[in-house]
C-alpha cells in the first residue's frame, strides 16, 4: 500500500513533465493542445519502434491508428448527400447539398485534405465533418479527392492525383451532371492539401486547352517551399505542438522519396547555400527579408550557408521541383491565379510560406486575403470535433467560409 502512495505521485509527475510544454501566452486551448501533441508523440513513438523493428513503415501504422479512432466519431448528415467516385482512376467523396427552389446551379469546392502528403483521407470524420459543413453552409458541391498516400507513392504521384481529379470534375459534361455553374468553382486544401492546390492551380493556368478554370483558391497553412527550413517562423516555432520542425522536414523527405539522414542537413539550409548553382535563380523568390511584414520578421537573420551539399539536389531534384514547391513558381506564372485566400497562424512553422505566398501574388496583380490568426496554430482548423475542439478550429473554420461565400 505504502508502495502505491509513492508511486501513483511519481507516474503523476512523470506524465505531467510529459505533456507539459512552455507555449507562447496567445496560443488557444493551451492545456488542451498540449494533451494533443503528447498523444501524438506517444503514438508516433510506438509506429517509430514497430518501423525500427521492421514490422511495417510508420506511416501505415500511424495512419491505420488515425483512421480506426477516427471512425468512433464520425459524423454524418441526412441533408447532404454523400457519394463515393472515381475521376480519371482517382477516388473522390462528393458532398451534395438538396436543390433549393427554382436554383439551377450550384457553385463548387474541389478540397484536398492535408497530412503530410501521408496521413488522414477524405472518409476519415475530420474531412468528412469539414467538407459536409461547407456544403451544407455554402450550399455548394463539395469534392474531396483521396489521393494516394507515402509510403504507397511519393511525389509526383500525389500531385498528379490531384491534377487529373481536378481536371476531370472541371469538364462541362460532368460539371453538369453534378449541376455546377462553371463559373463559381474553388480549389482549396489545407497544409500538405494546400501545397497540392496551389501546385494544381498552377498548372491548370498554364493549360490552354482548359475551357473551365477555377474562379479562387483558398489556402490554408499551406506548405510551400523546402528551400528555406529557417524562416522566421520555422525558428520561432520549432517546437510547437502538431507540428515541430524537424517533423515537417521528415514530411518533405519522405514525400519526396529521401533519406532521413538528409534531415539535419536540410535543417541548417545545406540544400540551397550559395555554392549550389540550381538554387540561386530561386533564392529571390524566397527572399523572407523582403516578403514578409515586421510583425512576423521580428529580430530573426537569414541561415545562408556560403558552402554546402550541391549533392542532395541533385539525388532530390524534386526539392527544386515547382510543382511540389509552388512559391518557387515564376511571377507570370503567379500573375495568372485566380483571387486567393491563405489562411496562416502564428504559433505555425508554415506561417511564413503562407505569408511569402501571398505577398508574391499581390506584387504579381492577383487580389489576395491573408487571413493570419495570433492564437491559433497547424491544423486546428479540422479540430472541431469532441475529443479534439478547439475553439481555434471553429474561428478558423467560420473565416475560411465566410470568405468563400463572399467571393465565390
Amino acid at each position: 500500500m505504502r508502495a502505491a502512495w509513492v508511486l501513483l505521485p511519481a507516474l503523476a509527475a512523470l506524465s505531467a513533465y510529459y505533456v507539459y510544454l512552455p507555449l507562447p501566452g496567445a496560443v488557444s486551448d493551451p492545456w488542451k493542445l498540449m494533451l494533443l501533441d503528447a498523444t501524438f508523440r506517444a503514438v508516433q513513438q510506438t509506429c517509430h519502434l514497430i518501423h525500427y523493428l521492421r514490422l511495417s513503415h510508420h506511416l501505415i501504422v500511424l495512419n491505420y491508428l488515425i483512421c480506426t479512432f477516427d471512425k468512433l466519431k464520425s459524423v454524418s448528415s441526412e441533408d447532404i448527400k454523400i457519394t463515393d467516385a472515381v475521376f480519371d482512376g482517382v477516388e473522390v467523396r462528393v458532398f451534395e447539398p438538396p436543390a433549393k427552389g427554382d436554383e439551377s446551379l450550384k457553385r463548387s469546392v474541389v478540397y484536398i485534405h492535408g497530412g503530410g502528403w501521408a496521413l488522414a483521407s477524405a472518409r476519415t470524420s475530420l474531412y468528412n465533418n469539414l467538407c459536409r459543413i461547407m456544403a451544407e453552409s455554402l450550399n455548394a458541391v463539395v469534392v474531396s479527392v483521396e489521393y494516394r498516400l507515402v509510403p504507397e507513392v511519393c511525389f509526383p504521384e500525389q500531385y498528379h492525383d490531384a491534377l487529373r481529379a481536378t481536371k476531370h470534375f472541371l469538364q462541362p459534361d460532368v460539371l453538369a451532371e453534378y449541376s455546377v455553374d462553371p463559373s463559381r468553382i474553388a480549389i482549396s486544401g489545407d497544409s500538405a492539401g494546400g501545397n497540392l492546390a496551389a501546385a494544381v492551380c498552377q498548372q491548370l493556368s498554364k493549360d490552354e486547352d482548359l475551357s473551365v478554370r477555377p474562379k479562387l483558391q483558398a489556402l490554408i497553412y499551406p506548405v510551400l517551399q523546402a528551400f528555406d527550413f529557417n524562416t522566421p517562423s520555422y525558428q520561432q516555432n520549432m517546437n510547437m505542438p502538431v507540428l515541430p520542425r524537424y517533423v515537417m522536414i521528415n514530411y518533405w523527405i519522405d514525400y519526396i522519396n529521401g533519406n532521413y539522414d538528409l534531415a539535419h542537413e536540410l535543417l541548417i539550409n545545406n540544400h540551397t547555400a550559395l555554392n549550389v548553382g540550381r538554387a540561386l535563380s530561386f533564392r529571390a523568390r524566397l527572399n523572407w527579408t523582403s516578403l514578409l511584414p515586421p510583425s512576423f520578421k521580428k529580430n530573426y537573420k537569414p541561415v545562408v550557408q556560403t558552402t554546402g551539399t550541391a549533392a542532395i539536389v541533385e539525388r532530390l531534384p524534386a526539392l527544386l521541383d515547382v510543382r511540389a514547391v509552388p512559391l518557387l513558381a515564376d511571377d507570370a506564372t503567379l500573375a495568372r491565379q485566380p483571387r486567393t485566400y491563405v489562411l496562416t497562424c502564428e504559433n505555425d512553422v508554415l506561417r511564413d510560406d503562407g505569408a511569402m505566398y501571398a505577398s508574391r501574388l499581390e506584387r504579381a496583380g492577383v487580389p489576395v486575403t491573408l487571413d493570419h490568426f495570433h492564437d491559433c496554430f497547424h491544423g486546428c482548423m479540422i479540430f472541431t470535433v469532441w475529443p479534439t475542439d478547439f475553439s481555434a478550429g471553429v474561428q478558423t473554420r467560420n473565416s475560411y467560409i465566410k470568405w468563400l461565400d463572399e467571393n465565390l
